[in-house]
């Protein structure tokens, strides 16, 4: 199974609800880089992503996005393939 990065913090819905997803299709770990503990971390994030709200995903080396755009990769039956890699 492909590693999975997540930036999130520690009051964060959507970081919820794609853990909650990703554990749904069989991830056990999450990698998960919390930017409001480590504020050096949320510039990295923004370097990588071009985005400044979390959660940032990163499956392997692809970037997926947020939370929307992980669910929208899900409903398109994309997540597994790519989590299986």
């Amino acid at each position: 199974m492909s590693t999975v990065t997540m930036y999130s913090t520690a009051v964060c819905p959507y970081c919820v609800r794609a853990e909650m997803l990703l554990k749904q299709r069989g991830v056990t770990e999450i990698e998960k880089v919390r930017i409001d503990l480590q504020p050096e971390q949320h510039a990295i994030m923004m370097e990588r992503t071009g985005r400044r709200t979390v959660p940032q995903i990163f499956i392997g080396d692809t970037y997926v996005g947020g939370y929307d755009d992980l669910a929208a990769l899900d409903r398109a039956n994309g997540l597994t393939p790519l989590l299986t890699a």
